[in-house]
């Protein structure tokens, strides 16, 4: 098993065909981290590759027939464990492969006890 990721596997209808589509997000071992993600579908009784990201990290998941993917943001210095935002990338089908429907961008505010705690003026 040393040689083998971590997998998230999720099932659901992003190309609409009778057979579900398949989500893989493969992750790194200690933090689970995705490092690609992929969509198969189901052509002439196999499964093909229809979309893959391998810029990690990155994360894909099924949203109401949607293909959302989302990779995280870091500024210089930011830790694994804190990145400084986010990109959410929505993606359908089009008959032949998926194209971009829109994107957002959400930055991650500092949550309380990351810097010095403001005195009030007296």
């Amino acid at each position: 098993m040393a040689d083998q990721y971590p997998v998230d596997v999720s099932y659901g209808d992003l190309t609409g065909q009778s057979a579900d589509d398949v989500v893989v997000n493969v992750l790194t071992c200690g933090d689970a981290v995705g490092i690609g993600s992929y969509v198969y579908r189901e052509q002439g009784g196999s499964y093909q590759n229809v979309f893959k990201a391998e810029e990690p990290p990155v994360y894909a998941e099924i949203d109401r027939g949607d293909l959302v993917v989302t990779k995280q943001v870091y500024e210089k210095g930011d830790p694994v464990s804190a990145p400084s935002g986010e990109n959410v990338i929505t993606y359908r089908w089009s008959g032949t492969r998926f194209t971009e429907a829109y994107s957002l961008h959400n930055d991650y505010g500092k949550t309380a006890g990351d810097g010095p705690t403001p005195v009030p003026d007296s």
